[in-house]
């Protein structure tokens, strides 16, 4: 049955497999890239066909499924960009259709807190092998000037804040704070004030010893606490790859609550993972064993919530193959450190985070995934009329870091 599946997906480059009795099946157009895998047992051929999208990753896992040419990220590239055809398979829809992820999230805090514990606990030791140094573990923001993962995440970082038009003495809510890098950067370079909220008992004990350590603890806290339980009213609030995990049956529960925290002429500056398509459920894989709980929006469905809020979104932009990028250089720099992961670990959890590193990578670059960086606010004027103060107050932020001067920035237009 699986032989039949890939060979009613693969059109596009060539799959060579290897079958739990040894036999060699040839899958494929012959065109390069050629991946060889092996299933170790007989029994694959049936039950990866039931659902290929979480019975393969789980297969590598558990390394009855290995690749012996060419890399898992091989056979994930070919797999993604003949999916389409797969998903045409009616086997396929039939079981896509019974996924109760498609009908949404119940993320209640109890639950949410559970989820965020499940990945954002993890070892510390085990960011520090594929982050940066700073630790965003979100989309970076490629320029010619910041080409590689580390850069790219600074200019991250001041793209994002050129967006919330700071001004001295604000208060600034970052939800979803993860260990303090933006919250940090962002009191770093004006006169705000930061709070970050988390659910992460690891990230925020890390988020609040970084402010001390920089001196900005005065300036920047960090609390264990969910955002609808945040009471008071703030002039600017950023959410950095925190969306993903509201869930779709929450979306307009979030929105209210920014509304309800942000000043009448206050600024949000939301970063998410979304879908260039139509709604539709996360990857079973990815929701099982990286990310439960989590949702990917599509644009759409981010509009709809927020309509009837009474918040203007007033400006858009859209991070294609950003993303893509980001991940290529995390899951190389995992690979290059598999042994120390390894050890923190074992090898079953370093197949599992390659596996997701991969699969993200491929769903940026040929399955519809993109990032969205939209801002939204109470009053309709509470932003200038044109992006040019964006533009200009990154500039300059950008050569007084070059400089690697401290001073504080202009004042935005």
């Amino acid at each position: 049955m699986f032989m039949m599946l890939l060979k009613h997906m693969i059109r596009d480059g060539s799959l060579r497999v290897v079958d739990g009795r040894g036999r060699i099946h040839e899958i494929g157009d012959h065109s390069p890239p050629v991946c060889t895998l092996r299933l170790h047992r007989p029994r694959l051929d049936f039950t990866l066909a039931l659902n290929p999208a979480l019975a393969v990753p789980e297969a590598y896992m558990d390394g009855e499924l290995t690749v012996e040419d060419g890399t898992l990220y091989d056979l994930m590239d070919i797999s993604a960009r003949n999916y389409r055809y797969l998903e045409s398979h009616p086997l396929v829809r039939l079981v896509r259709g019974l996924e109760p992820a498609r009908f949404g999230q119940y993320n209640p805090i109890g639950k949410a807190r559970k989820n965020v514990a499940h990945h954002y606990d993890l070892s510390g030791e085990l960011y520090s092998l594929f982050l940066d140094p700073d630790r965003q573990y979100s989309c970076a923001y490629y320029t010619d000037e910041a080409p590689d993962l580390d850069s790219a995440q600074i200019a991250k970082k001041r793209h994002l804040a050129a967006k919330m038009l700071l001004r001295p003495g604000q208060r600034v809510l970052d939800i979803g704070c993860g260990w303090g890098g933006l919250g940090l950067y962002l009191a770093g370079v004006e006169d705000v004030d930061v709070t970050g909220v988390t659910l992460s008992v690891e990230q925020q004990a890390l988020a609040q010893r970084r402010a001390g350590d920089a001196g900005l603890s005065q300036r920047a806290q960090y609390h264990l606490r969910d955002y609808r339980d945040e009471t008071t009213v703030y002039d600017r609030i950023v959410s950095v790859g925190m969306f993903e995990h509201v869930g779709r049956r929450n979306y307009r529960e979030f929105f209210t609550r920014v509304r309800d925290l942000l000043t009448d002429d206050g600024v949000m500056v939301l970063h998410s993972i979304g879908r260039f398509d139509t709604p539709a459920a996360i990857n079973p894989f990815i929701r099982k064993y990286i990310f439960p709980g989590a949702d990917l929006p599509s644009l759409s469905e981010v509009m709809r919530a927020i309509e009837p809020t009474g918040l203007f979104v007033t400006d858009i932009e859209i991070l294609r193959l950003h993303y893509a990028e980001t991940l290529r250089h995390w899951r190389e720099r995992f690979v290059r450190n598999w042994g120390r992961a390894r050890a923190i670990y074992d090898e079953r959890f370093c197949r599992m985070w390659e596996m997701y590193l991969a699969l993200c990578e491929v769903g940026f670059r040929h399955q519809n995934l993109m990032v969205f960086q939209m801002q939204i606010t109470r009053r309709i004027d509470a932003v200038p009329l044109t992006r040019d103060y964006m533009i200009d107050w990154e500039r300059r932020q950008a050569e007084v870091e070059q400089r690697g001067k401290r001073a504080r920035p202009r004042r935005m237009a």
